[in-house]
């Protein structure tokens, strides 16, 4: 499957896969509910947010994960969820996102994420 970062095409895509169910809400009813977090922010001095994402691309190890991707910044997928961070383009922060099947599996990956940014950048001020 080929996915694009694009909202306008993810947008259109959605409304050709509707357009063919006879059920809208039915189908919408179908997706698996998640819990995520908002956009967080760890805030650094200029150059900093580039030089801690180089940093755990090279180090930081998630045993637990089923991939690592490194395009962009780290996205860590595991098998209930999955963990991001990557450098703002604009400001000096690096952006972490979360997201998994439920509470108890969204608190396990910000706990592994939280272990390789304290080992990675020990005081670094972490908004979760």
């Amino acid at each position: 499957m080929v996915w694009f970062d694009d909202g306008l095409y993810a947008g259109a895509r959605l409304l050709e896969f509707l357009s063919g169910v006879p059920d809208i809400g039915a189908a919408l009813e179908e997706l698996p509910d998640s819990v995520n977090t908002p956009e967080l922010q760890i805030k650094l001095k200029e150059g900093e947010n580039y030089a801690l994402i180089d940093k755990l691309q090279k180090t930081a190890r998630f045993p637990d994960a089923r991939e690592v991707i490194t395009i962009d910044g780290l996205r860590v997928e595991y098998a209930d969820g999955f963990g991001l961070a990557r450098s703002s383009n604009t400001t000096p922060v690096v952006v972490l996102r979360f997201e998994a099947d439920d509470e108890a599996a969204l608190k396990r990956i910000q706990a592994d994420f939280r272990r390789v940014l304290h080992q990675a950048a020990p005081s670094a001020q972490l908004p979760f």
